[in-house]
């Protein structure tokens, strides 16, 4: 008989990898440890090769596990942080709105991302440093225009100010969560994990790395 036995329900856990990409010094290590640890850091130094984060975060009624990789911005590790675009299935492309150079070099970061990612990346142009309105060279209609056109959501955030770096974060999230709940993808690396225990750290940084929400 099965009188007196409860069943045991499982959480359902996504655990999604998303790449922060774009030049060396437009925030993309303080947007990371903004969203993940609500901590700002003046004095942050260039980020060696990849660095990563981890934040869990609720989306309807599933539980998201959004595993951030911070990806250099200088071309010499080009070569390493190219290797984590592999499983992404978000992205957040950084510029600085101060700094128009960071911005022209949106489109060939998108080339290398899309030559690397999952086809189905969910992809955000990201204006950072919007405290430094004053000093603006990005005008915001004009990266919108350009998102637009890339088929790319959009989106100027402050790391300093704390402002929109939730709302970023949020709306990726809830794009990768709506692609599959439309069965839009039903294979591959975006599709629904169930996790009946926690992973190592370890053995969850070298298993998370191969993929986000794996079936």
């Amino acid at each position: 008989s099965n009188k007196g036995l409860r069943a045991i329900s499982i959480p359902v856990v996504c655990v999604c990898l998303v790449v922060l990409i774009g030049e060396s010094g437009v925030g993309k290590s303080n947007l990371l440890s903004r969203f993940t640890k609500n901590e700002f850091a003046h004095d942050s130094r260039t980020t060696i090769g990849v660095e990563f984060s981890t934040r869990t975060v609720q989306i309807d009624n599933l539980t998201i596990k959004a595993q951030i990789w911070d990806t250099a911005g200088l071309e010499r590790y080009r070569a390493i942080t190219s290797a984590y675009y592999r499983g992404a299935v978000g992205a957040l492309l950084v510029y600085d709105i101060s700094k128009h150079l960071t911005y022209e070099s949106a489109e060939r970061w998108l080339k290398e991302l899309y030559d690397h990612a999952d086809p189905h990346i969910v992809v955000m142009l990201v204006g950072n440093k919007s405290d430094l309105d004053t000093l603006r060279t990005v005008p915001t209609d004009e990266a919108r225009d350009f998102a637009e056109k890339k088929g790319l959501m959009f989106m100027e955030t402050s790391a300093l100010g704390s402002t929109n770096v939730e709302a970023a974060f949020s709306e990726v999230l809830t794009a990768i969560h709506k692609k599959v709940a439309s069965r839009e993808v039903t294979r591959g690396s975006i599709s629904a994990v169930t996790l009946s225990s926690p992973l190592g750290p370890s053995s969850e940084a070298q298993e998370e790395r191969k993929g986000c929400c794996r079936s």
